[in-house]
């Protein structure tokens, strides 16, 4: 086949593979899989479309090791990009979730410049570019994932030159704040305009969307029009459109012998207690002391619950090298030790806390069960559990109490919506969940749910891929090309 026929190959690229790699006592490498939001949601359309992932491995790998762990992640369409631990510490728990993290999610305080890290954020960019650059052909696609890489697309242009014909995308998968709190960054111009380098650009829902085009505006003094950005010449493609998960896993999941077990197991042990369940990574984002704080409150003004209601709250292990984290880890304890010594009676404790990873077919019995779900997130690109959630509550019809700053808000608009930071709101909504009527209840799951089944990562890939397909760098200026497309892909949340 000539090269001006073949089917372009689609480079998907992320700070870490989709594979956990481990290195065993001989000297060999295990290769296992991984989970996450960004796995999932990828994976969701991985049998539609045929994609190779590039990414860090998740370990130093010795030269004389790199072509065995390339042989072994080559049967997974996994290709291995290779650093040394020290950059990739500076470049990851450095500037991506020292500075980065905390500036896209409005927390200021969290934030620790450094110049170190950035040089690191810098050569880690340029290494990826370097090696997409080497390997993709004209015609290719390059889809981009997240703030680890803001800095990958211009200099994926560099690499290209005039040479290629790259189509170039990037989602940001966490929030993209105001212009007034991005302007804290003393590097803002450099990230907005690597960006601006792409074909289009994707965020989860409008307010992302519209921060973005006003720093466009506010920065770099850039025209836009709609959901473009005019820079060198060129219209810059935005696109709204919220992640989903593949419901049908969790249907699978629920339908297997050993979790209708573990569920008929979960009811017996919770028997004649309402159960809320909660599930979050350990992050400052996640609102976790907030929510005890909630409790606490609940608990207070209706102490008759006392021995009725129990929070089970499963809290996944993140960042435990970081001071900050283990700190916040301890935080949550001394407060759940509180609220249940306060509250508890002898023989039950209102607040059951699990620092654990959970596997899918443990978290789908929980949720199956529980009869309220809490999302207290203060900021949150999205927020995957609440969709979760909902498809695993087929039967029971369970309430959703989800964060108004959580990005999955403005697609599940039936849930029951909190602010986490009203105390006093946020315990009467706890009761009002416990205490809702079959037929609300009812009526709200399946308007939820609905959105679920609507709003797929399915869906969701295959769309971007198609409007990044239909783009053609250096010439929409000119022509065009899929303004209309993208105004119409931009109101998926209506």
């Amino acid at each position: 086949m000539s090269r001006q026929h073949r089917e372009p190959v689609i480079f998907v690229v992320s700070n870490r593979l989709p594979v956990t790699v481990t290195r065993t006592d001989d000297n060999t490498y295990d290769v296992s899989s991984s989970s996450g939001g960004l796995v999932g949601a990828l994976q969701g359309f991985a049998g539609s479309t045929e994609f190779r992932w590039y990414g860090w491995p998740g370990l130093e790998i010795p030269e004389q090791h790199r072509a065995m762990v390339e042989e072994k992640l080559a049967t997974q369409k996994a290709y291995p990009i290779f650093f040394n631990k020290a950059l990739e510490d500076k470049h990851y728990n450095g500037f991506s979730n020292k500075i980065l993290w905390p500036l896209l999610h409005y927390q200021a305080d969290q934030i620790h410049i450094s110049k170190e890290d950035w040089t690191a954020y810098q050569e880690v960019n340029r290494a990826f570019a370097e090696s997409i650059g080497s390997e993709a052909e004209d015609g290719d696609i390059i889809w981009i994932q997240d703030y680890h890489l803001l800095l990958m697309p211009q200099y994926l242009r560099q690499v290209f030159g005039d040479g290629k014909r790259i189509r170039i995308g990037f989602f940001l998968h966490t929030v993209f704040p105001s212009s007034d709190f991005f302007r804290i960054l003393p590097v803002r111009k450099d990230l907005l305009e690597s960006l601006l380098h792409c074909d289009l650009v994707g965020f989860h829902n409008q307010d992302y969307t519209h921060h973005f085009l006003d720093c466009c505006t506010k920065f770099l003094h850039l025209d836009t029009s709609g959901s473009q950005v005019i820079f060198q010449d060129r219209k810059v493609n935005l696109l709204t459109s919220p992640v989903g998960i593949d419901p049908s896993e969790f249907r699978k999941l629920l339908d297997r012998s050993d979790v209708k077990q573990r569920v008929q197991g979960l009811k017996e042990k919770y028997k004649g207690v309402q159960l809320i369940i909660s599930v979050d990574r350990l992050d400052y984002i996640k609102g976790i002391p907030l929510r005890i704080e909630a409790m606490d409150a609940f608990l207070t003004k209706y102490p008759n619950y006392a021995d009725k209601v129990v929070l089970l709250q499963v809290v996944i292990p993140s960042r435990e090298d970081v001071k900050d984290y283990r700190g916040l880890h301890n935080q949550i304890n001394q407060a759940v030790s509180r609220v249940n010594e306060k509250h508890g009676p002898v023989d039950m404790m209102p607040i059951h806390s699990l620092f654990s990873s959970v596997s899918k077919a443990e978290l789908a019995a929980l949720y199956a069960v529980s009869d309220v779900c809490i999302v207290s997130s203060i900021r949150d690109g999205f927020n995957m559990v609440s969709l979760e959630y909902v498809v695993c509550q087929r039967e029971h019809h369970g309430v959703l109490l989800l964060s108004e700053f959580a990005g999955a808000s403005e697609v599940l608009d039936e849930s029951v919506s909190i602010n986490p930071w009203d105390t006093d709101e946020f315990a009467d909504a706890i009761q009002c969940a416990l205490t809702m009527g079959r037929e609300e209840k009812t009526a709200r799951w399946e308007s939820l749910n609905k959105r679920v089944e609507q709003f797929t990562s399915k869906r969701w890939g295959e769309a971007f891929l198609e409007l990044l397909k239909n783009s053609d760098h250096g010439h929409t200026a000119r022509h065009g090309v899929a303004n209309g497309a993208v105004d119409c892909a931009s109101c998926m949340l209506e």
